[in-house]
């Protein structure tokens, strides 16, 4: 082969690879929601590693579940590891609704003896075929110098205020915030 075609031939190369890759993905992150204060919780509140259904555990979002088919999102992508980021949004949502009491994510460097200790286990977070966003999950909270524990299924809908991926992320946080509410509520009452 002549230098000439050898040299075509190694851009073609180039180009057709080039071609064949991806872009960048996109990252997204969930926000945390601000909520009323609350008094009367357990001084020392810690919020075990949550748990997540495994179709959810990916770096990709999950844009439904709906039909018996997982529709993931290419390149969409989540920031960090979703269960990480749901225990540290949960943590900041429940350190500023209970001010007088301290929240431990378990997965942190500190650790504390309890008064209350949560676990998390999400069954759902993506959208129904309405377009919906759909948070369901189940808590349970041990109390130290209490039985029984309180076991407590949530399920909340949010309809996406914008379209596309970035108005499921931003429902995502506003189901999220309301579960921080139902938590709040739970360790206030004890029931």
């Amino acid at each position: 082969m002549n230098p000439a075609m050898h040299r075509l031939s190694a851009i073609a190369l180039a180009a057709s690879l080039a071609a064949c890759s991806s872009p960048d993905p996109v990252l997204y992150t969930i926000s945390p929601v601000q909520g009323s204060t609350q008094t009367g919780a357990p001084s020392v509140i810690v919020l075990q590693t949550v748990s997540l259904a495994r179709y959810l555990d990916r770096s990709h979002i999950v844009k439904t579940s709906e039909n018996n088919r997982l529709d993931v999102q290419s390149n969409d992508w989540w920031g960090e590891q979703l269960g990480a980021m749901l225990g540290r949004v949960l943590s900041e949502e429940l350190s500023q609704r209970l001010p007088q009491s301290s929240i431990i994510n378990e997965s942190g460097a500190v650790s504390a003896t309890p008064d209350a200790v949560v676990e998390l286990d999400f069954r759902r977070l993506d959208e129904d075929s309405s377009g919906n966003l759909i948070l369901q999950a189940q808590v349970n909270v041990n109390f130290k110098n209490r039985r029984p524990s309180v076991l407590h299924s949530f399920r909340f809908v949010v309809p996406p205020i914008d379209t596309g991926i970035g108005g499921e992320v931003k429902a995502i946080s506003a189901a999220v915030g309301q579960l921080a509410d139902g938590l709040v509520n739970l360790l206030v009452s004890g029931r």
